[in-house]
């Protein structure tokens, strides 16, 4: 692989006439690998905290693919009661929480972002806020804010964070001022939208956070882009890894990132 110097010559940077930077890049002789190892170059760490968790469950690609799969598509994006908590063929089958699932993620939040008391945390796209919940039971006096677009997910969140929680869409311009959250955090949201949409969600993610991580789904290979074709019900932007730290850089996105993968 090219390093990022021997890449230099193929790459223009130069200021927008926006407040933001937004780099040129041309690097189409380049490889897969090389090309998405110099559009990383411009941004966060790529991080690995869901990924244990994500490959710790068992999918049967094909018979989600095979049982009335648009019917199911149509049926998970109301994001509502069979979606998280009705038959598998329609979401989660029944999202529910677990003690210390989502530990691990949590503790690796506050390690990787230094959260202690008094700092503020936004979740975009929070779903029933089990990870709010986690981060509160290790840092009680963190500020924890979250939105989702489910009245199901909503209703059923954990009691001790339900207040702190609101109806709200990721596409849509954020309610807070600028770098008003020390972290903002969005797990498996951001690929639910549309290509239009993310041209405003990560920026507003980009504004509104001293600090940030996305985790989305994606793939590397054609693999996993068929396995992930047939598992996701919700997913509206399929993009390789390196179509979407590319377009992290073109809205301006400077935070963290992970993928996970269905191998």
């Amino acid at each position: 692989m090219l390093s990022v110097v021997e890449m230099l010559p193929a790459i223009k940077c130069f200021p927008d006439p926006s407040p933001k930077s937004v780099f040129k890049v041309k690097l189409k002789k380049f490889s897969f690998e090389e090309r998405k190892y110099a559009y990383s170059f411009f941004m966060g760490s790529l991080l690995n905290l869901v990924t244990p968790l994500h490959k710790a469950t068992a999918r049967n690609y094909l018979g989600r693919m095979n049982d009335d799969k648009v019917g199911c598509m149509l049926k998970a994006k109301e994001y509502e009661g069979e979606y998280w908590d009705g038959d598998r063929r329609f979401g989660y089958g029944g999202y529910k929480f677990l003690p210390g699932r989502w530990k691990p993620v949590a503790e690796g939040l506050i390690k990787t972002y230094g959260l202690k008391a008094g700092s503020k945390v936004l979740d975009v796209g929070c779903g029933k806020g089990f990870l709010l919940y986690e981060l509160l039971q290790l840092e009680p006096k963190l500020e924890v804010v979250g939105f989702d677009v489910s009245n199901h997910g909503l209703a059923n969140a954990h009691p001790d964070v339900k207040g702190k929680l609101f109806k709200y869409r990721a596409q849509d311009r954020y309610p807070f001022g600028d770098k008003q959250f020390d972290l903002v955090l969005s797990l498996g949201c951001f690929h639910n939208i549309r290509l239009f949409e993310l041209a405003v969600a990560i920026p507003e993610f980009q504004r509104v956070g001293k600090q940030g991580y996305i985790m989305l789904e994606s793939y590397r290979n054609e693999s996993e882009q068929f396995n992930l074709q047939c598992w996701a019900l919700t997913c509206e932007s399929f993009f390789d890894t390196a179509e979407w730290i590319w377009l992290y850089q073109h809205f301006g996105y400077t935070g963290d990132y992970e993928f996970i993968y269905f191998e």
